[in-house]
């Protein structure tokens, strides 16, 4: 896998639960999507505010921690780990440049206040072994897992 030489745009997201469905907000609030899962009776997707228009790495990032979020509550029924009420998935995904080449790498930080940082680390592992979205780019683009205990 090719290391990117030069970042060339961010996209990132922080995802959560809420009563409404699941909730990914870009980082600079140009994305703020309520998604919900298939069979739910809450809508599928509804953009709130989009201004101005959300990068195709928001996107990506949007879409993946929402489903990682999801994979996260599969986790810890399997592991039976309680998470906190304010547990939240983070993820950047850059589009680089390595000579002539693009590549796209990210970084997914697993927010779970309260735990410790071996389950923490549990949880995150078993959840990147879970979701369709790190199944998918599992070997093609290089992706940091990181936990935030505190």
């Amino acid at each position: 896998m090719s290391k990117i030489e030069k970042v060339l745009a961010s996209g990132k997201t922080h995802t959560t639960l809420s009563s409404a469905g699941t909730t990914s907000r870009g980082h600079n609030g140009s994305v703020d999507i309520q998604l919900s899962s298939p069979g739910s009776t809450q809508p599928t997707h509804v953009f709130n505010a989009i201004q101005p228009h959300p990068t195709a790495e928001q996107l990506f990032s949007g879409a993946w921690s929402a489903c990682f979020i999801a994979a996260v509550g599969l986790a810890a029924k399997q592991l039976n780990v309680e998470l906190p009420a304010d547990h939240a998935v983070d993820i950047e995904v850059d589009l680089g440049q390595t000579g002539q080449a693009y590549f796209l790498q990210a970084r997914l930080t697993l927010r779970v206040p309260g735990l410790s940082e071996d389950t923490a680390n549990a949880l995150v592992h078993a959840a990147d072994s879970i979701c369709p979205y790190s199944k998918a780019i599992k070997g093609n683009i290089d992706v940091a897992l990181n936990v935030l205990t505190a």
